[in-house]
């Protein structure tokens, strides 16, 4: 719990210091991900010997910006995870990196599917640490998931 703790101090601190510095800081927009606007798709932050990847909501809209999959949760799924994995490998890491997961799902009955779909890209032996939210609404009506997700990518 210690080290728990240790780690997540650190990681507040060295984005704060990022924040104030700028070189430890990068966001990042990779061009396999549709164009993002007024937001990043992701920050990475620089902590020594991990990088961690802080990422926006992903929903299951392709790099051109075309919904995958109207009204299909296991296409919008699929996609939610490609464009994860796009962002992970832009940023020099792989989806083993991957440290959390949080779902905002329009209907949590169908977590079954999504967790079959997640254990294509995840490594399932330690999947990362998830929360699931059942809303109401996203951002769009035709939108029925969308997936935040953190990276810690070491440094070789």
């Amino acid at each position: 719990m210690k080290k728990l703790l240790h780690l997540v101090l650190l990681m507040i601190s060295s984005a704060c210091f990022a924040q104030q510095g700028g070189k430890d800081l990068e966001f990042l927009n990779p061009p396999t991900v549709g164009k993002p606007f007024g937001y990043s798709h992701a920050v990475v932050v620089d902590l020594g010997k991990y990088k961690m990847v802080i990422m926006s909501g992903q929903v299951g809209l392709d790099q051109d910006g075309k919904l995958a999959g109207n009204g299909d949760l296991s296409s919008q799924t699929e996609q939610v995870f490609t464009n994860i994995k796009n962002i992970v490998e832009a940023a020099g890491g792989t989806m083993n990196d991957l440290v959390e997961l949080n779902y905002y799902l329009m209907d949590a009955s169908q977590v079954k599917l999504v967790r079959s779909i997640r254990d294509k890209f995840v490594n399932t032996k330690q999947p990362p640490a998830s929360t699931l939210v059942q809303v109401s609404k996203l951002f769009r009506d035709d939108i029925l998931i969308e997936i935040k997700a953190v990276a810690m990518i070491g440094k070789k």
